[in-house]
C-alpha cells in the first residue's frame, strides 16, 4: 500500500489541535474577567490563586490545569467548557470529500486528525502484482462487497463480504481485488496499540 492517506493523517496527531486549544484559554480568561469587571486581586482573593499565577496564566506563561480552571470557573460562575473553548454541538454528518489514489478510493468516515481513522474503500478491478509495504499503525478490515486479496507477511488469503481481518501494519501487506470486480470494505486504521479485537472468520474446509 503505497502511499497510504491513511499513514498521513496519523502523522498531524492531536498535538497540534490540543496546543491550539490551550493557546486560546489564557486570553479567553482575561476577556471574561474584563467583562464581569473582577480585577487580579478580587479574582485571587476568591480563587485562592495568587495574583502572579493567575496573571502568568491569561498571558501564556502558565499552562492551564483543572487545579487552576476549576475554582477560576467556580468563581465567575461558568462552565469549565466555556473557559477552555470546548466547540459547540455540530452536525454529526460527515462529509467528506474521496481521495482517489492508484486505483482506490477512499472515503473518511471519521474527521478529527490523528487518533483510530475509519475510512470506506473501494478497490476498482486489476490485476496488479503484489507490493508488499510497511509502515507504523495497526489495521482492522471488514470486507462489504466483492473478493479482497491479502498478502500479510507469509501469507496469501482471499476474504468475501462479511469477512475481517486484524493486522499490524509494520508487517509487509499489500491487498487488491481478488478475481473479477472491485472489491467495497469498511478500514479501521491507527497508532500502533489502538487495537481492534475482530479477527477473520476461519475458513470451512
Amino acid at each position: 500500500m503505497t502511499d497510504d492517506p491513511r499513514s498521513d493523517d496519523l502523522k498531524n496527531g492531536d498535538a497540534g489541535a490540543l496546543e491550539d486549544v490551550l493557546a486560546e484559554v489564557g486570553p479567553r480568561l482575561r476577556r471574561l474577567r474584563k467583562e464581569r469587571g473582577v480585577t487580579l486581586a478580587g479574582l485571587s482573593e476568591a480563587t485562592g490563586i495568587s495574583v502572579s499565577t493567575l496573571s502568568r496564566l491569561e498571558s501564556g506563561l502558565r499552562k492551564p490545569s483543572l487545579e487552576l480552571l476549576l475554582p477560576i470557573a467556580r468563581a465567575h460562575e461558568v462552565a469549565l467548557d466555556e473557559l477552555v473553548g470546548a466547540p459547540a454541538v455540530r452536525d454529526p454528518r460527515v462529509r467528506s470529500q474521496p481521495i482517489r489514489r492508484q486505483g482506490r478510493t477512499y472515503w473518511p468516515l471519521t474527521r478529527q486528525p490523528g487518533g483510530l481513522q475509519a475510512y470506506k474503500v473501494l478497490v476498482s478491478q486489476g490485476h496488479d502484482e503484489p507490493e508488499p509495504s510497511t509502515h507504523e499503525g495497526y489495521e482492522w478490515l471488514y470486507v462489504l462487497a466483492g473478493r479482497l486479496r491479502l498478502v500479510l507477511g507469509d501469507h496469501d488469503i482471499v476474504l468475501g463480504a462479511g469477512e475481517a481481518v486484524e493486522f499490524d501494519t509494520r508487517v509487509p501487506h499489500w491487498f487488491g481485488p481478488a478475481g473479477e470486480g472491485p472489491a467495497e470494505f469498511l478500514s479501521l486504521f491507527g497508532p500502533q496499540g489502538e487495537r481492534m479485537h475482530v479477527r477473520a472468520r476461519p475458513r470451512r474446509t
